[in-house]
């Protein structure tokens, strides 16, 4: 398997991961969770919201879940959130759809990761290419990434 710059991220950091392939035409996140043979509790997909020209955060949740934007915007402590066209996520972060890991992106944006991945010893995220996810403990990947914890799923 080809080391992604993620994973040379956690290595750097003394995190241990466990890599986990599966067919990389596949960008759905709960058939990766189907996939990988995990509950969709314990793979997380990562979104990229905009707060305007150049403001960006990132959010790590669960493929079960959809993101509250009202909830994500307090989290990073801004007024209003949206979507990052997906047009514009390659240029932003450096990561394609189905490959976009909260760890290695272009440059350090605020990320949050959802309070429910402390419920699980290790989740699932992206390894930055599509048809790789790493296996990583919650705490560890916050670390990593300088994430913090917050309630950003949407009710339901």
């Amino acid at each position: 398997m080809v080391k992604t710059n993620a994973m040379r991220i956690l290595e750097r950091e003394k995190v241990s991961y466990t890599p986990h392939t599966y067919d990389d035409t596949v960008l759905d996140g709960q058939e990766v969770a189907r996939l990988v043979g995990q509950p969709f509790e314990r793979v997380f997909k990562t979104l990229v919201t905009t707060a305007g020209e150049g403001k960006y955060a990132v959010f790590v949740l669960s493929v079960g879940r959809e993101l509250d934007l009202k909830k994500a915007a307090r989290a990073v402590g801004v007024k209003a959130l949206s979507m990052l066209p997906q047009k514009m996520l390659q240029s932003v972060t450096g990561y394609v759809r189905g490959g976009c890991s909260p760890v290695g992106m272009k440059k350090k944006f605020p990320t949050v990761i959802d309070e429910e991945a402390l419920a699980q010893e290790t989740i699932f995220v992206s390894a930055g290419r599509c048809g790789v996810q790493i296996e990583v403990a919650p705490r560890d990947l916050a670390r990593c990434t300088g994430a913090v914890f917050a309630d950003v799923k949407a009710e339901g």
